[in-house]
């Protein structure tokens, strides 16, 4: 695996892939690796002949009070764990390297729909931070395939409009969601989960599966649902941020008549901020027995 630190150096890499007619696929990352992203690593490599990781902890998408100088650095870990999958590239710069002019007089790029809403809402300008860096690793890499995971969906569907809307020559795939053995969707984040909170740790995802499971047997009461889920989540004891039952495209609070639904969620645990997500498809109601 080659690992450059130099956004001119990985130009020069890339272009020779090219040259060889290797398609180029990207998997950016903030680090602190775990089976989830290699997973991701796999899915581009099924994909493409020449997959390129990047790690880069972004500050631009931390807000204030947040834990951007906690997250995990584990770059000698990272590194062995894309060499055990056959990761061609791996891009490491420093925050010079990205932020040349500084963060203060970045230009930035900003996704005026989807932004500003469930985690957006607790998170003021985080996706900026994730639009902008998103948009200069594209420009940087510039490859043919870029894999983000469904776990982050709103950032999925917020990347994809970016694309569309930028007429970006980069086609997006969704990596699915890698689970613990008791639902836990994996995050670098599940190691601030206390000891003594672990086994509760899953009340998440099993609250948006019982909503899920409850739409799927004909509720359509959504209010009263995402009410209930919080409460749930209240009962185990965590904090819950947010839980909506959304339109899968827009994330627009669902209508009756909706058939394509996610179920998004994000809870507080002692040290660290959990989001999760479901999916489901309904018959369209005039096809309704």
């Amino acid at each position: 695996m080659q690992i450059f630190h130099h956004i001119e150096s990985v130009r020069n890499a890339i272009a020779q892939a090219r040259a060889d007619g290797k398609k180029v696929g990207f998997v950016p990352t903030m680090g602190n690796l775990h089976a989830a992203h290699l997973e991701l690593v796999e899915t581009a490599q099924k994909h493409c002949d020449f997959v390129v990781c990047s790690i880069f902890v972004n500050r631009l998408q931390f807000g204030l009070n947040e834990d951007w100088d906690k997250y995990p650095r584990t770059f000698e870990q990272d590194a062995e764990k894309l060499r055990a999958v056959n990761c061609d590239m791996l891009f490491f710069p420093d925050e010079q390297e990205i932020y040349p002019n500084g963060m203060d007089e970045q230009t930035r790029v900003i996704v005026p729909t989807m932004a500003n809403v469930l985690c957006g809402a607790s998170r003021p300008g985080h996706f900026e931070g994730v639009t902008t860096v998103v948009t200069k690793l594209f420009n940087i890499v510039q490859p043919d395939v870029a894999v983000f995971g469904i776990k982050d969906y709103q950032q999925l569907a917020i990347i994809r409009r970016m694309v569309a809307d930028l007429c970006m020559p980069v086609h997006i795939i969704a990596g699915e969601i890698v689970r613990e053995s008791d639902g836990l969707a994996m995050s670098s984040r599940n190691g601030f989960i206390t000891e003594q909170e672990r086994p509760q740790a899953n009340q998440l995802n099993k609250s948006l599966n019982w909503v899920k499971n409850e739409i799927l047997a004909g509720s359509r009461e959504y209010p009263q649902l995402e009410a209930e889920a919080r409460q749930q989540i209240e009962n185990a004891g965590f904090k819950p941020d947010y839980l909506s039952i959304c339109q899968s495209a827009t994330l627009e609070p669902a209508a009756h008549d909706d058939t394509e639904l996610t179920v998004l969620g994000a809870m507080y645990t002692q040290g660290a901020r959990l989001i999760d997500n479901v999916s489901l498809a309904l018959k369209p109601m005039n096809e309704v027995n």
